[in-house]
């Protein structure tokens, strides 16, 4: 069991990062079909990276270039994975009128105006989250990536348990069999468990407005096109995290 466990373990890891597995791990559908319970706890290692390397660069640079160089290497870690997705999804349900338009806009590999704007305000809005947090007497700038990139994910992970998939093939469907209770229950608290090492009242806004970010996510995708897909998880995923820092920033006590 928990070889088996291992192995959906880092067949997420392989197919959520660019980082190596054991070659023992092998590839097989059963693997991805259960792979997405791990998909907080990916999330440990993506925040993880960013964090050593920002609390190592804060040793010699002030926090506006450390964060900088956290923020690369976690773009590293996951090869810009879900701020790919960010990208297609704003330009489909930006640029899109129907289902039909927004799924073959989404499909579309080529980076539209609305993506591009939203990649960048993103990215803009992580930098500035991130250097107030790693400068206030509150949450710790390590602790808050590692809960960010988890519980993020949680949110992302929310959805393949309660949406249909809608793409009869794309790169999200091998993971598209939905969650039981059971598998979301350990999702969850691979999500949450990170939080435990934050100040409670800035951790509660957090999670209260990953939730809601979710949930109003969720709503427009099912509204737009019937469900969700690959690009959707990267684009919540992406919000959710820009929620939970905008609870850590929250001047709260």
């Amino acid at each position: 069991m928990i070889r088996r466990e291992a192995e959906y373990f880092f067949a997420a890891l392989r197919f959520f990062t660019r980082l190596p597995v054991p070659a023992w791990v092998g590839h097989s559908a059963e693997q991805l079909d259960h792979a997405a319970r791990w998909f907080p706890a990916v999330g440990w290692i993506v925040g993880g990276s960013g964090a050593a390397v920002t609390l190592a660069a804060l040793q010699f640079w002030p926090p506006a270039v450390a964060v900088l160089l956290g923020m690369a290497t976690t773009l590293l870690v996951t090869g810009a994975f879900h701020e790919d997705g960010l990208a297609d999804t704003i330009d489909g349900f930006g640029g899109g009128w129907t289902r039909a338009d927004v799924l073959r806009i989404m499909q579309d590999s080529r980076l539209g105006s609305y993506g591009a704007i939203g990649i960048g305000i993103t990215l803009l809005a992580k930098y500035a989250l991130l250097q107030e947090i790693a400068v206030s007497p509150g949450p710790t700038l390590a602790a808050g990536l590692i809960a960010g990139h988890a519980v993020s994910r949680l949110a992302s992970t929310a959805l393949i348990r309660f949406l249909d998939y809608v793409r009869a093939e794309g790169k999200a469907k091998p993971l598209a069999t939905r969650l039981g209770r059971g598998e979301f229950a350990f999702a969850a608290l691979c999500g949450l468990a990170p939080c435990m090492l934050l100040p409670l009242p800035q951790t509660l806004v957090a999670l209260a407005l990953v939730t809601l970010v979710t949930w109003l996510a969720a709503r427009r995708f099912v509204k737009r096109i019937g469900g969700y897909t690959g690009d959707c998880l990267g684009a919540t995923q992406q919000l959710a995290e820009i929620a939970f820092y905008l609870g850590l920033a929250c001047a709260c006590s």
